[in-house]
């Protein structure tokens, strides 16, 4: 299974704002250039972020991200499931319909493979993501 690179820019901004001191809020600006991400592409998965609870978003003079709560126990499958969607691994439809569409067995074969993914992510948080020692070296970026 190959993630989008927008989920895994999202992951990576997810995992930047969990090592931020309490009380520390960092910008869009300060979190795009110490992940060496483009500004547009992080503002845009921080507005998704937002969008699903994981990240607080704050305007003005002390405002700033910060992840919430909900987003630092988040289930990583639940997390990659809402950024990814539920497409299917392939698609069978489509402009030129398979032909084998009627007996494949492969659909069913990657759609288990896909539920195992996520399924061996379900257990995991964003604060598992984090741990020593990915943790430290986070906070050395930027």
């Amino acid at each position: 299974m190959r993630l989008t690179k927008f989920t895994d820019l999202a992951l990576r901004v997810t995992m930047r704002l969990a090592v931020a001191e309490q009380g520390v809020s960092l910008t869009t600006r300060q979190v795009a250039e110490a992940m060496a991400i483009p500004y547009t592409h992080t503002a845009k998965a921080i507005a998704r972020l937002q969008h699903l609870g994981v990240v607080e978003a704050r305007r003005g003079r002390g405002g700033g991200l910060e992840l919430t709560g909900a987003g630092r126990k988040a289930s990583l499958g639940w997390l990659i499931r809402e950024l990814e969607g539920e497409e299917e691994v392939v698609t069978c439809e489509g402009e030129t319909p398979c032909p084998l569409r009627a007996a494949c067995r492969l659909r069913g074969a990657l759609r288990g493979a896909q539920q195992a993914f996520y399924a061996s992510l379900d257990p995991l948080t964003v604060d598992d993501l984090i741990a020593s020692p990915t943790g430290p070296v986070l906070l050395t970026l930027g």
